[in-house]
């Protein structure tokens, strides 16, 4: 199967240069489906927030806790989402040698101290990762893990502060919008590698692309943690 399919394209000069760039009509109709779905998703998380917030600063406190519970509802929508495209992304670029620009992640692009934890780490191992593949596949890795992370923490901020068992509601807040914060982040560096990948990513690989990403969204939860390799950053470095 894989001898039928053409190789990738080449890659632009940097991820500057690839959002600037016009992408071919097949592959911008399947950006734009993915990132309207992406958008949407997260404008629903994100009214909710703020309606749960502003309630809360005008001290209407219960009505503030149930937006914030409706918001926890609304997160695994986003979640499960960017998580799926990540995960084929990385599959597709592991199978089919599509290659395209990366960029570090930037830990002051990020709020929450773990998210910059793994940020700086992504950012140290770009340089010394010497492949292009391994650094596309390991920023994959790692935005993978924090936006499973980063939802599973504001879910169980969001409910604490719901059920009231919260010990300090003003650090669960802050938790949750941090969380929000960092998977807003999260979800702007996805939209940025998808353009780049579908720039080098040969037209007749489109549908397959768009089935992984499908199949890869419907994944059980259980079954999607296993995609990505976690706590394992290290291991491209210990044998060298």
């Amino acid at each position: 199967m894989r001898g039928s399919i053409r190789p990738p394209l080449a890659r632009g000069l940097s991820v500057e240069q690839d959002w600037r760039a016009w992408l071919p009509e097949d592959q911008a109709v399947v950006f734009r489906k993915n990132v309207q779905k992406l958008e949407s998703n997260y404008a629903m998380l994100s009214i909710s927030l703020n309606e749960a917030i502003e309630l809360r600063q005008e001290r209407h406190l219960g009505k503030s806790l149930q937006a914030v519970q409706v918001s926890a509802s609304l997160c695994p929508l986003l979640t499960d989402l960017l998580g799926g495209l990540l995960r084929a992304l990385y599959e597709h670029a592991k199978h089919y040698g599509t290659i395209p620009n990366a960029a570090p992640l930037n830990p002051a692009n990020f709020q929450g101290q773990k998210s910059q934890k793994s940020a700086r780490i992504n950012s140290l191992l770009n340089h010394v990762l010497l492949s292009h593949r391994l650094q596309f596949l390991h920023k994959l890795n790692t935005l993978g893990e924090m936006v499973e992370d980063l939802g599973k923490d504001y879910r169980v901020s969001a409910a604490e502060l719901s059920e009231g068992n919260s010990a300090d509601p003003r650090r669960m807040w802050e938790a949750v919008d941090a969380d929000h914060y960092d998977l807003n982040t999260c979800l702007r560096e996805a939209i940025v590698l998808l353009k780049s990948f579908l720039l080098v990513l040969p037209a007749d690989q489109l549908a397959l692309f768009q089935q992984t990403i499908l199949e890869q969204s419907q994944l059980p939860p259980a079954e999607a943690r296993h995609r990505f390799f976690r706590h394992r950053r290290m291991a491209p470095i210990a044998g060298q």
